[in-house]
């Protein structure tokens, strides 16, 4: 099936896998994308049903979709684009569970068949600074994490901030489309990662009968300069 050319704010897709361990039968596209070469044009030049806002929203709204789209082409043969749920999350073919993420320029997307994995969350970040993740800490860490952030030495603190609020944002992804219950930085726990991109998270709170309180899950990760890509694979 013939995909439309890229628009010009989208670089080439990229399908290489950017973290450190696979998760069976996934298939995860990026892009970069430039706010400043998204036109209004794109969105019926690729099919796809345009969002609301300034072009930084839109353009990095469609670079996400196209991303989706090339991921479930691979995947599935069929290049379909998800749509928007009343809720805001992408709505994924039956059968197939995916994520979106986008930000620091870049978009991602990664899916995959629901016969091996029951949700997937991927979050891409830009590393925080050190003066803003001392501002947020407070916002994103529990009491524990704030325990084992003192601890560390000053150059690695901006790195576990970023880390935390980049899981807990794919734990989120993952475990929504199973339990239809928002939840918050708060109700969870970093509980242990590695230089090996391996990570271990704890919920904090009952969200269904499976996903309840102390239910621990694994996560991994991956830095690029100053990005930061996390993944939990259910």
């Amino acid at each position: 099936m013939n995909l439309p050319p890229l628009p010009a704010c989208c670089t080439p897709l990229d399908d290489r896998w950017p973290l450190p361990f696979p998760v069976p039968g996934a298939r995860l596209l990026r892009t970069r994308f430039d706010p400043a070469l998204w036109q209004p044009e794109d969105f019926p030049r690729q099919g796809i049903a345009p969002a609301r806002g300034v072009a930084k929203r839109q353009s990095e709204f469609l670079a996400g979709r196209i991303c989706a789209r090339a991921a479930l082409l691979q995947l599935t043969g069929h290049a379909s684009v998800p749509a928007v749920g009343d809720d805001g999350a992408p709505q994924w073919p039956p059968g197939l569970v995916g994520s979106i993420t986008h930000g620091a320029g870049w978009a991602a997307a990664v899916v995959a068949p629901a016969s091996g994995c029951q949700g997937l969350g991927l979050d891409l970040e830009q590393l925080l600074s050190a003066e803003r993740a001392e501002r947020l800490a407070e916002q994103i860490l529990t009491a524990n994490e704030l325990q084992r952030l003192q601890q560390l030495p000053q150059e690695q603190r901006a790195l576990l901030v970023t880390l935390t609020f980049s899981l807990k944002e794919s734990l989120f992804k993952a475990l929504y489309p199973l339990v239809r219950t928002r939840f918050y930085f708060e109700h969870a726990e970093l509980l242990e990662w590695s230089t090996d991109g391996r990570a271990r998270l704890r919920l904090l709170i009952d969200l269904s009968t499976d996903w309840h309180q102390g239910r621990a899950l694994e996560g991994q990760f991956s830095q690029d300069d100053d990005r930061l890509l996390s993944l939990v694979a259910v």
